[in-house]
């Protein structure tokens, strides 16, 4: 039987321990989004066997992370597919890449549906990339920057808490632009920024702002997700200072530490104009996600 509890910050370093010694590299898995997104999604863990399951309620409906650890895969796969089963739900893992469906093919063949969402593919780039800009490819990317530094006097520093109510007061101005409360998407994003912002120390968060003539003008923050990718979950600029958005990026890819190969800066969700923003910064992986769903198994103990 498996015993889930609801995830708190005081179990960063137990989560941490799974997370960032594993190969995955997608953004569900950053403990900070899953802390500060459990109140959308009332995010649960337990640890069996040597792996790490999560579980969480998405539209109503029950469904699990894959397990991160190391041990008798198949046997916990089970283990979730009957504590599923207890809740009287059909068995589903979100965030599956396409490794993974080859490895559950492999342990459980023809068992799984796997359905593919570009909505909510990863988009990851190199470090190096962002932090350079070097390139034809990032020719308008530079310009940019470079007009960014002749026509403003700004300054670049590390956020820390001392800061909070400044990037606070910066993202309701945002909010007041984009109708914020208007929309459930980014109503529900406020919620999990400001809950970041609080606890900015205790997530364990790294982040830079941006001044322009002393004035907060952008800021931005994210968490490892493991050993090489670092994660960034947040970024936020006031649009009538041109630029600025594109100098927060560029300037926080240079102050992450150069053990992180990769940046993740996550989905687009559909949104046409973030899509086509993320996809301006050329990605050197689109990391698809799959929900693997178990088909029509009846809802009773079952044994592979």
């Amino acid at each position: 039987m498996l015993l889930f509890k609801d995830i708190e910050i005081k179990d960063k370093e137990l989560i941490t321990s799974y997370t960032l010694k594993s190969q995955r590299n997608n953004c569900d898995l950053s403990f900070s989004n899953l802390c500060s997104w459990r109140f959308l999604y009332n995010t649960q863990y337990t640890v069996k066997d040597g792996f790490l399951i999560l579980r969480f309620r998405a539209k109503g409906r029950l469904v699990y992370m894959m397990p991160i650890g190391d041990g008798d895969l198949k046997q916990i796969l089970n283990e979730m597919v009957n504590d599923a089963h207890k809740e009287k739900e059909q068995f589903c893992m979100l965030g599956v890449s396409a490794e993974m469906c080859d490895e559950i093919n492999e342990l459980i063949p023809g068992k799984f549906q796997f359905d593919f969402n570009r909505d909510y593919a990863d988009y990851i780039y190199l470090r190096t990339d962002l932090a350079t800009l070097a390139g034809k490819k990032f020719q308008s990317k530079r310009n940019h920057v470079n007009k960014f530094r002749k026509t403003y006097d700004y300054e670049y520093t590390p956020l820390t808490s001392a800061h909070i109510q400044e990037c606070l007061d910066l993202e309701a101005e945002w909010c007041k632009v984009n109708n914020c409360d208007q929309q459930e998407g980014t109503g529900n994003e406020r919620r999990a920024l400001v809950y970041a912002l609080h606890h900015f120390d205790d997530l364990g968060l790294t982040g830079g702002m941006l001044r322009v003539d002393g004035k907060i003008v952008a800021f931005t923050f994210g968490m490892p997700i493991n050993q090489n990718t670092f994660g960034v979950h947040v970024e936020k600029a006031d649009t009538s200072v041109e630029g600025s958005y594109a100098m927060i990026n560029y300037e926080f890819a240079n102050h992450v530490p150069e053990q992180y190969h990769y940046l993740n800066r996550e989905e687009d969700l559909g949104i046409e104009g973030l899509r086509k923003a993320k996809l301006s910064y050329q990605p050197s992986i689109l990391l698809e996600k799959y929900i693997a769903c178990l088909k029509d198994e009846p809802m009773e103990e079952i044994k592979w």
